[in-house]
């Protein structure tokens, strides 16, 4: 039986990952205590005394317990930022590409994708990779969210606080240096960063990415409906998936997925202007869902398992 450590399972995402493993019978689960979760010492122990390994800590503390690691056979699963466009690391996205999913099964470094970069990157990168858009291309992105992608002390303001100002939907990283805007120029390689407009919202969880384009930026005279072609043949698991005509009466709403690890891809517009969306849970598919696939394939389980589809 596999050995599954969290380091970091105080925090949003390693409780959600806490909960969702907590009743498998294939594994093994341990976290530290509170008096020994902050102990060096003890985190090392523990996780080289792991098969598994979940970060579940902020950038600096990850690249800590990663170099706390003795283990040759230890795998670290990282839902930090820090590792997502470093050497070595294989990428968390297997439904990307037959080579994501191959490293992913072979990795024993693996850095789970960021909750915004998860939509923007499955819209571009199958454009980038066959063609469809020049990796000069200049993009918007916009991505709005529920408030627990925030972290604790976010869902505690949003829960606890009386503030007016929380009520409507609030834009931020407007000074364009979002932390996810690397991870999305890397993995999708790019040679420009995409203006990205992220927006929280008072609704726990959810996301929807959306990615304007001109039907102009496609190369070689490609189309609306050759973009809706490339998805529908791209995605076609349970997991991620194309979907025709998913609009809500002609609205879209970031909660459809809210709960689930599904990311369902669609296609708007006309055929000068078209709309990318990606709507899929910040905890789920952006999140805990993610590296809990990840985890399975590791295993060699079904990689559905324990997953809300």
């Amino acid at each position: 039986m596999q050995k599954i450590f969290i380091d970091g399972s105080a925090g949003t995402t390693g409780l959600r990952i806490y909960d969702r493993l907590g009743s498998r019978s294939d594994i093994e689960l341990f976290t530290l205590s509170d008096s020994d979760r902050k102990d060096p010492i003890k985190r090392a122990d523990a996780i080289n005394d792991s098969d598994i390994t979940f970060l579940c800590l902020p950038d600096d503390a990850s690249r800590e317990a990663v170099s706390f690691v003795k283990n040759p056979n230890t795998v670290i699963i990282d839902t930090s930022t820090a590792h997502r466009t470093e050497q070595g690391w294989a990428y968390g996205f297997p439904e990307l590409s037959k080579e994501h999913k191959e490293a992913l099964s072979h990795s024993k470094r693996i850095a789970v994708p960021g909750c915004h970069a998860s939509g923007f990157i499955a819209l571009v990168y199958p454009l980038i990779k066959n063609g469809y858009l020049s990796p000069n291309a200049l993009l918007t992105c916009h991505s709005l969210t529920g408030y627990s992608g925030g972290g604790k002390k976010m869902i505690a303001q949003y829960e606890e606080e009386k503030n007016d100002l929380l009520k409507a939907p609030r834009q931020y990283g407007i000074t364009q240096t979002h932390k996810h805007l690397k991870e999305m120029v890397n993995v999708c390689g790019l040679e420009n960063s995409p203006l990205f407009c992220p927006i929280v919202a008072d609704f726990y969880s959810g996301m929807e990415v959306s990615v304007p384009l001109f039907a102009s930026q496609l190369e070689g005279g490609k189309t609306i409906d050759n973009i809706k072609e490339l998805y529908a043949n791209t995605y076609k698991s349970s997991i991620v998936y194309y979907s025709e005509n998913s609009d809500e009466n002609g609205f879209l709403s970031a909660a459809k997925q809210s709960g689930k690890d599904i990311m369902e891809i669609s296609v708007f517009g006309n055929c000068e202007r078209i709309l990318l969306t990606a709507r899929y849970d910040n905890l789920g598919k952006g999140a805990s869902g993610s590296a809990i696939e990840c985890m399975n394939i590791v295993l060699g389980s079904d990689e559905k398992t324990g997953l809300v589809l």
